[in-house]
């Protein structure tokens, strides 16, 4: 077990999380404040992520090329330089400029999202949920810092709000970078017995664990990023809530994604990845039924909650499921795949977002998930008894 490389990526999670945190929370109300048409008020949020689908795919292919650590090192790079455009646009008043801005800073996350990789790579494959769950605890640090820093940067640079925030997250991402490069490359540790070593694509794709993960994962964060997306623009824009009232609701999402992970992956070992996947689309079923009810803070609260409890059994259990389908020579096209899938479909769902809370408002957004998440907990009861999930709960005993 590679315990170094766990303390150095739960720190960078610690700074990713607090950056996007920030971004998101202020990506829509800067939007709202640069353009006339509030439809487009969160295409900086949609191109960030568009931004991260089209690159997960480059970015899988460089690590395979030049290690974890130098690929992590590099989106960092991207960050900073993402970030300081996007003063810079705040400065010129530039909604297209914050628009490259967020293009820019997508860039990186498409890194972002593959530390839990790193975590499953650098552990034996028995302790691959531990892992993974593990490295999102830094973002319960994001969950406190990235909201405190959305509140009180309005008035950091006199005359042009929030721009001092993303001057300050330009310095943590330049930290980030140095702390990449004492990163140890991962080891190859024990894995699920799939037969052949290295199968082409098409063949790790047809399998129905694989289908069923990445339906899991893409399920879970692209609904997660319709819904938080839309909560500032519903609560502070259309329903006049303060920006302190709507960071607070966001830090709370932020927390019920990452708390969770004390014990998530303790929870997947114990009771089965299915079992909780299926408790985690519930829980995002609940985030709809609790936001019908109303858009008091209270309301907002809870839903926001909920889906961030859902969102992070959902996405660590697809994680999980996703690495017993490939072995280690297919690992960087399997996942390259999901990446691609999942983060596609989030950039769709922020692009919703705006357009459907302009033309249709919170209510009629919160009827989206329901059928698709009806869909993913069908298609769990289906797969779970397939062979290949018995093995990857036989690797995870022994």
């Amino acid at each position: 077990m590679q315990r170094r490389n766990l303390i150095l990526l739960v720190c960078c999670q610690l700074i990713s999380a607090t950056g996007s945190i920030v971004f998101v929370t202020l990506g829509g109300i800067i939007g709202a404040t640069l353009t006339e048409n509030l439809a487009w008020s969160t295409l900086p949020i949609s191109a960030m992520v568009l931004a991260t689908a089209a690159t997960t795919v480059p970015a899988t292919l460089l690590m395979r090329r030049i290690g974890r650590g130098g690929g992590f090192a590099m989106g960092s790079i991207s960050a900073a330089l993402g970030v300081s455009v996007g003063a810079w646009a705040l400065y010129r008043s530039s909604f297209v400029l914050f628009l490259v801005a967020a293009i820019v800073f997508g860039v990186n996350m498409a890194f972002t999202q593959q530390y839990r990789y790193a975590a499953a790579e650098s552990v034996p494959a028995r302790y691959v949920p531990r892992a993974i769950s593990f490295i999102l605890l830094g973002s319960i640090g994001g969950a406190f810092l990235g909201p405190e820093i959305a509140i009180r940067s309005q008035h950091w640079i006199s005359g042009v709000p929030y721009a001092g925030a993303l001057i300050f997250l330009a310095g943590l991402y330049i930290v980030q970078a140095g702390l990449f490069s004492l990163l140890q490359a991962t080891a190859v540790h024990g894995e699920v017995d799939l037969g052949k070593a290295n199968r082409k694509l098409k063949e790790i794709v047809r399998q129905p664990v694989f289908v069923v993960a990445v339906m899991g994962g893409t399920a879970g964060y692209g609904l997660m990023t319709l819904v938080m997306t839309a909560t500032p623009l519903s609560m502070h824009i259309n329903d006049g809530f303060s920006v302190e009232e709507t960071a607070h609701v966001i830090r709370t999402h932020v927390l019920g994604m990452y708390l969770p992970s004390l014990v998530s992956g303790f929870l997947i070992e114990r009771l089965g990845v299915v079992r909780m996947m299926f408790v985690g689309a519930i829980g995002l079923l609940a985030t709809s039924v609790v936001a019908l009810q109303g858009q008091t803070v209270m309301h907002y609260w809870w839903a926001l909650l909920l889906l961030g409890v859902g969102w992070n059994f959902l996405y660590i259990g697809g994680t999980t499921m996703l690495t017993y389908t490939y072995s280690i020579a297919e690992r960087f096209q399997a996942q390259a795949t999901n990446e691609f899938l999942v983060f596609g479909t989030s950039a769709t769902a922020s692009l919703l977002a705006g357009t459907v809370m302009h033309y249709f408002g919170w209510g009629r957004l919160m009827l989206i998930p329901i059928p698709i998440l009806i869909l993913v907990c069908i298609a769990l009861i289906a797969v779970r008894n397939d062979e290949l999930l018995r093995r990857g709960k036989r690797v995870a005993a022994e």
